[in-house]
């Protein structure tokens, strides 16, 4: 599994930064303003998978790598849902008065989700965790997930998106966070990865070389 995000990681170099913006979750042209608040079909099936990907998204581009493991695994999936979810002018990295700037300025910020345990999360014994570089760390949407889990058991996987931005300690934080769990090295993937019929085919080529 983790060859998996090593041989897309690998096919994702050189994907050029198209916002300019160090650290946001960067959106391109194919992903719309519905696209950023539409979560996917939740599957939940009976868990037997014992993998799981959760993952939050706010432009599409972390959906897209999610998915495409999903379906290159046959895992489940959890989108992290926050129960105010974020707009396009919500995510404004050069406005200093976006709730995202706003919130990376708030240490007491706390970001309510519609749910923090999914379904059958006992059971599973890999869990891929995926989210955005905001500002050079892990959106903070996934603080409450990852505070709220016992990963004690499980491998835990991360993979994120950027603009430009490194994963640097951004899943070393998460896992002093969780406190529990097998925390493997983390991926990150390049702000045009969210398209997932393009990424499902880097994939595909890597696999096979």
């Amino acid at each position: 599994m983790t060859a998996f995000l090593d041989s897309c990681a690998s096919s994702d170099n050189g994907t050029p930064d198209i916002t300019g913006q160090e650290g946001q979750d960067a959106s391109s042209e194919a992903d719309s303003a519905q696209e950023q608040q539409a979560a996917p079909e939740e599957q939940t099936s009976d868990s037997s998978g014992r993998i799981l990907v959760a993952y939050f998204s706010a432009s599409g581009n972390t959906e897209g790598i999610a998915q495409a493991i999903a379906d290159e695994l046959g895992a489940d999936v959890f989108f992290i849902e926050p129960t105010d979810p974020y707009t396009e002018e919500d995510l404004g990295y050069n406005n200093s008065d976006s709730r995202t700037s706003r919130e990376r300025d708030d240490p007491n910020r706390s970001i309510e989700l519609e749910r923090i345990v999914p379904d059958g999360f006992d059971s599973y014994d890999t869990v891929f965790l995926g989210y955005p570089i905001w500002w050079g760390n892990a959106s903070w949407v996934m603080d409450n997930f990852v505070s709220g889990n016992d990963f004690t058991g499980k491998t835990v996987i991360p993979f994120c998106t950027s603009g430009s931005s490194p994963i640097g300690s951004s899943a070393e934080d998460l896992a002093a966070m969780a406190g529990t769990g097998e925390w493997l090295e983390g991926r990150r993937f390049g702000a045009g990865a969210g398209k997932r019929a393009l990424l499902r085919e880097k994939c595909g080529k890597a696999r096979k070389a």
